[in-house]
């Protein structure tokens, strides 16, 4: 478990941000990731009958949209305790391996924090 008290400002911005966008949009999940400029994107899960995307995918899919060239974090909120390989691919492949990717429930509290990496 990661003291969410402990977290860098920036750590904090997204997860807040990630927490908004699953509130907002009553999503089951939200996330935010930051590029390498300091840039933020958020985004809620996306689930239409011709496309599913969990809200990290689609948060890194505008960064890539966007012109970001890398990641320096990311954070997904939801009642999952875990991130799935796809998520965790995604964010390596724009971040690299060993991105981190903060793991936070509904009430911002972060759970724990998985390293990115790459699909197999």
């Amino acid at each position: 478990m990661t003291d969410s008290n402990a977290l860098d400002p920036e750590d904090r911005k997204i997860v807040t941000l990630a927490r908004s966008v699953r509130a907002r949009n009553g999503v089951p999940e939200g996330a935010a990731v930051r590029d390498e400029t300091g840039r933020t994107y958020a985004a809620g899960s996306v689930e239409l009958p011709s496309l599913r995307l969990s809200a990290l995918r689609t948060a890194v899919a505008m960064a890539v949209a966007s012109g970001a060239r890398s990641l320096e974090a990311a954070a997904v909120v939801s009642e999952a305790g875990e991130a799935t390989a796809e998520d965790l691919a995604a964010v390596a492949d724009l971040g690299g391996a060993g991105t981190p990717v903060l793991l936070a429930g509904p009430d911002g509290e972060v759970r724990r924090t998985a390293p990115a990496v790459a699909a197999e």
